[in-house]
Formats: C-alpha cells, sequence, structure tokens
C-alpha cells in the first residue's frame, strides 16, 4: 500500500486531505509541524509527501529541501499543497525541489490524480 505523509497546521485541512486520501485507499501519515514531519519521514520513509507551504515552525519550501538534501528521503516525490497560487510562488515551489504543486481549493479527484502519477500508481 502506497504510504503518504501529509503535514499541514491547519487541522481542518489536514482532516480532508487524509479523508480524501485515505478514500483512495492510501496510507496516511499526518503530522502538523514541518519539524515532526521530517521526523516521521526519517523513521518511516513514504512513498510520496503532501506538504503545506505556509506553517509557523518550518515552511514546506524548508521542509522540502531538507528532504532534498538527505540521501535516504531525497528521492520522495513531494506536491506542495498552498493556498498561494501566484507565477513567482509556484516557481519557489519548484526551485526548492517540489515535484508538483497543487493551489487551494482544489478537488479530491486532482490530488489523488497527482499523487497516482508521482507513484506510478497507488
Amino acid at each position: 500500500m502506497t504510504s503518504v505523509l501529509v503535514v499541514d497546521d491547519d487541522p481542518t485541512v489536514l482532516e480532508i486531505v487524509e479523508t480524501v486520501l485515505r478514500s483512495g485507499g492510501l496510507e496516511v501519515d499526518t503530522r502538523s509541524s514541518g519539524r515532526d514531519a521530517l521526523r516521521a519521514a526519517h523513521e518511516h520513509v513514504p512513498d510520496i509527501a503532501v506538504l503545506d507551504v505556509t506553517m509557523p515552525d518550518m515552511t514546506g519550501l524548508e521542509v522540502c529541501r531538507a528532504l532534498r538534501d538527505d540521501a535516504e528521503t531525497a528521492d520522495i516525490p513531494i506536491i506542495l499543497l498552498t493556498g498561494r497560487g501566484q507565477w513567482l510562488d509556484v516557481a519557489s515551489g519548484f526551485d526548492a525541489g517540489a515535484d508538483d504543486y497543487l493551489v487551494k481549493p482544489f478537488t479530491a479527484q486532482d490530488l489523488l490524480t497527482r499523487v497516482e502519477a508521482l507513484t506510478g500508481g497507488y
């Protein structure tokens, strides 16, 4: 079963994303902070990560860079999930090492399709 690490400091968004991914038959590990997410990624390397960009302790961009800079987690596909959709925000996300960038609000199908595309099918 494909495992997904989901990180968002908003409990409502976290619950929605978890529900959507579980409905697609995915195993989901949710975290509410960037630091906690990095610890979790090293304890059990996920098949894919979905990161909120705007978080108080570490931004999703910082988490993305930290995952990319570590050989153990460098190859995890990463989707940034954010309300920030300006072209400069998107460019910054890809510069940080993200594989995809999904702007809120999003549809359940769009999220599942993107996860499937980055994991080779789940």
